[in-house]
């Protein structure tokens, strides 16, 4: 299919694409109520303890039991990253390059299955699922391709011009160590498989935590890392509490660096932690917020509203780029609101997994809570 999957093209798909998804969805649903451990090690391991988890679509729907990992089982992963890390930095930037590669390839055999089973956990339509897991397809060939083709971050920098001294400069970049990811719920594949590409090429090994909701999502990156055979160690994949694992994550002295999506508070506490001690480690805080649409007098009442609507609605406006406020002018303001209006009105508002479904179930019922409690505001 010549079709190339974005988020900028998904919504006009051709035909064949909700077909494939259809086929994808009937495999993904022969698999539910499976158990789903974690990876550590390299390998698949069983849990003390697991959780049920339910479809936010229909509750009836039981997607399966998901490992609840401990403190213990984030110090063990945490010290297995470490353990592998030496030879994962000593791995030639290539053979990295070509393993980056190969995973790339493994998830974009499985994107509509991948998608499939994002509509069911997260509650995202179809469209959004399938742009989701093409755009982690798409992290780990970027990085990769980019890690390559900027020499593995080694630049030739000018001579001092110094009399009689020939003094050379490079630009030489080190990775840092064993790299947490601690991922959100609303981009579950995605935020957790970018970070992950990125750390792992330049040499650093990896333990991602799933958001609490989302577990599959991460598990499934896992799956596909695992089948591309990366080395064991240098990937680990932890699902359950975050303020247990979480913690133990950010808390343990292997941990070199964080990349992290949620809350301010726990963004800015992660910013604190990792900015004291013997030495600042990195932390790369990406934190929800309350964004602002400004719409002025001369603007392109389409383009606005359009802009307006996808970015209050995209994925039922669970993400922290969401536009949550509109700040109108008073020369637009009353054809703006109306044109606003009537273009929710064809909306639709569907069981996710409809094909044409515009906005989907909320993730759980804390957020729905949530977004009443603003309602009534």
């Amino acid at each position: 299919m010549s079709f190339r999957l974005t988020y900028a093209t998904m919504f006009d798909p051709p035909p064949e694409m909700h077909e494939r998804f259809d086929a994808a969805l009937v495999t993904v649903r022969s698999t539910l109520g499976g158990r789903h451990p974690l990876f550590l090690h390299g390998v698949d391991t069983p849990a003390a303890h697991y959780v049920s988890r339910s479809s936010p679509i229909d509750s009836d729907i039981r997607l399966g039991e998901f490992a609840l990992a401990t403190e213990r089982d984030a110090d063990a992963a945490m010290d297995t990253a470490r353990t592998a890390f030496p030879a994962w930095r000593a791995t030639p930037g290539m053979e990295r390059v070509r393993l980056l590669r190969r995973v790339a390839d493994v998830m974009a055999a499985r994107v509509y299955e991948i998608a499939a089973a994002l509509t069911l956990e997260v509650g995202k339509n179809r469209m959004e699922a399938l742009g989701e897991a093409q755009e982690t397809v798409d992290f780990f060939r970027h990085y990769a391709d980019d890690y390559e083709q900027r020499g593995f971050y080694e630049l030739e920098l000018p001579n001092d011009p110094l009399p009689n001294v020939v003094s050379r400069n490079r630009s030489v970049m080190r990775p840092y160590g064993a790299w947490a990811v601690i991922a959100p719920f609303n981009f579950p594949l995605a935020l957790a498989g970018g970070p992950t590409a990125a750390a792992l090429v330049t040499g650093n090994t990896v333990v991602v935590k799933g958001a609490t909701d989302t577990p599959w999502a991460g598990r499934l990156l896992a799956d596909c890392i695992r089948d591309a055979g990366l080395p064991p160690g240098v990937f680990q994949y932890l699902s359950g509490s975050g303020r247990e694992v979480g913690e133990a994550l950010s808390a343990h002295p292997a941990t070199a660096g964080i990349t992290f999506t949620g809350s301010v508070a726990v963004g800015t506490q992660l910013l604190q932690r990792m900015a004291s001690g013997p030495w600042p480690r990195p932390c790369i805080a990406e934190m929800g917020g309350k964004n602002p649409l400004v719409v002025l007098d001369d603007a392109d009442l389409l383009v606005a509203v359009n802009v307006a609507v996808q970015g209050s609605y995209f994925s039922t406006g669970q993400r922290c780029t969401a536009s949550s406020r509109l700040i109108v002018t008073e020369g637009i303001h009353d054809r703006f609101v109306a044109a606003v209006v009537e273009k929710l009105k064809t909306l639709k508002v569907d069981n996710a997994l409809t094909p044409g479904t515009d906005i989907g179930p909320v993730v759980d019922q804390s957020q729905l809570d949530q977004d009443m409690k603003y309602l009534e505001i």
